[in-house]
């Protein structure tokens, strides 16, 4: 499995700490910046894992910030990338079995004493479990697909017959 990992500044040590425990598990990992603690735009690094992803030239990504939130908000303006934010174990297993998700973002600064490695790893061996969330993740790809460039998005998106306003509780 090709995975692609960047980080900003805020993220840079764990960064450097995945790079270790990555290349020890046997992945093959491209590192894509920054490798210092000096300011820097979370998107210029977001953007090369993302667009590799989209391209197809990593299979997976992991990227860095102080909250995740940006990261996360870059790399899904790319098509065929689902990027999540996830800092526990039930978030980053369910981000792949329902949502295949193939850019893992995670919050340099909240982190704590999690163990990051071992979320890593458990997010890089969960497999998508397809089935009803297929059926989903191909609804999330038709979407991206259809979507125009001025962004209008009212002709091409039309709510699931059981989706109307009137059948839900309030």
């Amino acid at each position: 499995m090709r995975v692609g990992i960047a980080s900003d500044h805020r993220g840079v040590h764990i960064k450097a700490r995945l790079l270790q425990t990555l290349t020890s598990a046997g992945f093959e990992v491209s590192d894509e910046g920054t490798d210092s603690a000096e300011p820097v735009d979370y998107p210029d690094y977001a953007m090369k894992v993302a667009g590799r992803i989209s391209e197809g030239d990593l299979d997976r990504g992991i990227l860095i910030c102080g909250t995740g939130i940006g990261m996360s908000i870059v790399a899904n303006k790319f098509p065929g990338v689902r990027a999540a934010l996830c800092y526990d174990e039930v978030m980053v297993e369910i981000s792949r079995r329902h949502n295949d998700v193939n850019v893992l973002c995670l919050p340099g600064d909240l982190i704590g004493e999690r163990p990051i490695d071992d979320l890593v790893l458990m997010w890089l061996r969960t497999e998508f479990e397809a089935g009803r969330h297929g059926t989903r993740v191909d609804k999330i790809s038709t979407l991206e697909s259809t979507v125009n460039t001025s962004g209008d998005r009212s002709a091409n998106c039309t709510p699931a017959p059981d989706a109307s306003v009137s059948s839900r509780a309030s």
